[in-house]
This record gives structure tokens, C-alpha cells and sequence, in this order.
């Protein structure tokens, strides 16, 4: 375990823990503010964060972004990672075997960072941070608390390109984290 996010970032710039990082352009480790007190993770980068090497820059980036200025939430001032740090091909859900090799290094993030408040993007964030048994569509909305944490699990940005009826959610969502914080 690192104490450092830097010398974190530095273990895994050349990982080959999986097969994913046969197909990567970049690492993409997180970014934002170390001491904040939220934190939002997601599942993995897509085409436009894997070029860039910065989480959530590509559509759904731009959309949650969007979400975060209505509720005047600082991108600058949260933690934004993934429970991935290499593009899954085509986009599709990480396999069990490439979160295991990443996981640990997510959670290092975590113990690094400390923060109060953990948003989860989504349906693989929900389920390989607090359990397999939870389903986004029963806890979306739903404060969760554990060990010291409190857990927002909300619809992943992705999915809001999708299904526009999701954005008021998802911003209800992170007001009650401007409130909660």
C-alpha cells in the first residue's frame, strides 16, 4: 500500500496485471482533488479518456459535467477514478478478472484520498464496492453507510445518454451530496 497518490500512480504506470492493458493508449488513475471529501467512481475509461488519460472526458463526461455545474459542484474539487484504469475493448463491462488485477489499486485510491462521501456511477461501481447483492435500480438514491463512508449510488453518466428520463435523477442525486457534505 502507498501512502503517496503520486507514488501510487507511478506502481501502475507500466501495469500488466490483465489483458486490458494490451489494447491501452494511457493508464487513465484519476484525477481532481486529493483532500476532497467526495469522491465519484466510476466503471472503466472509454475511447476519449483512454487518449486522454483523464477519467469521464468523453460524452457521458461532458453530461456529468454538465450535471456538476446546475449543481455547482467544482469538478476541480471532487475525486473522480474508476474501478478500471484501462479501456475495456468496445466499451463493454469489465470482467471479474481485469477488477481483481485493478481493484486493489482503487481501494489504495480510497485510503489515500479519505473521503466522506463516495459517489457510485453506476451498476459494476455499486456492485464491486459494496456487494453484488445491490441493484442501481433499488439503491439509486439511497444513502449507504459503511465504515465511516456514506455511499450515493446514482445511474452512471453513460447511461443518461441513453435514457434522458435518468438526468433528474442523477441530479437529485448529487444535490443530496451538496447537502449531505
Amino acid at each position: 500500500m502507498y501512502e503517496k497518490i503520486e507514488d501510487l500512480q507511478n506502481a501502475i504506470i507500466d501495469c500488466k496485471g490483465c489483458k486490458l492493458c494490451n489494447n491501452r493508449t494511457n493508464i487513465v488513475f484519476g484525477t481532481g482533488n486529493i483532500n476532497s471529501k467526495i469522491m465519484f467512481i466510476g466503471e472503466g475509461p472509454g475511447a476519449d479518456e483512454d487518449s486522454q488519460g483523464i477519467p469521464f472526458v468523453g460524452k457521458a463526461g461532458k453530461l456529468m459535467d454538465n450535471a456538476f455545474d446546475i449543481v455547482g459542484i467544482n469538478r476541480e474539487e471532487v475525486y473522480i477514478a474508476n474501478i478500471v484504469k484501462c479501456r475495456p475493448p468496445n466499451n463493454r463491462d469489465p470482467q471479474d478478472d481485469e477488477i481483481n488485477a485493478c481493484i486493489n489499486y482503487l481501494r489504495n485510491q480510497v485510503m489515500i484520498i479519505k473521503p466522506k462521501i463516495i459517489v457510485l456511477l453506476g451498476r459494476i461501481a455499486l456492485q464491486n464496492i459494496l456487494g453484488k447483492e445491490y441493484k442501481i435500480t433499488v439503491s439509486r438514491g439511497k444513502w449507504i453507510e459503511k465504515k465511516g463512508i456514506f455511499y450515493m449510488p446514482t445511474w452512471h453518466p453513460a447511461a443518461l445518454l441513453r435514457d434522458e428520463t435518468k438526468k433528474m435523477d442523477f441530479i437529485n442525486d448529487l444535490k443530496e451530496v451538496i447537502n449531505k457534505e
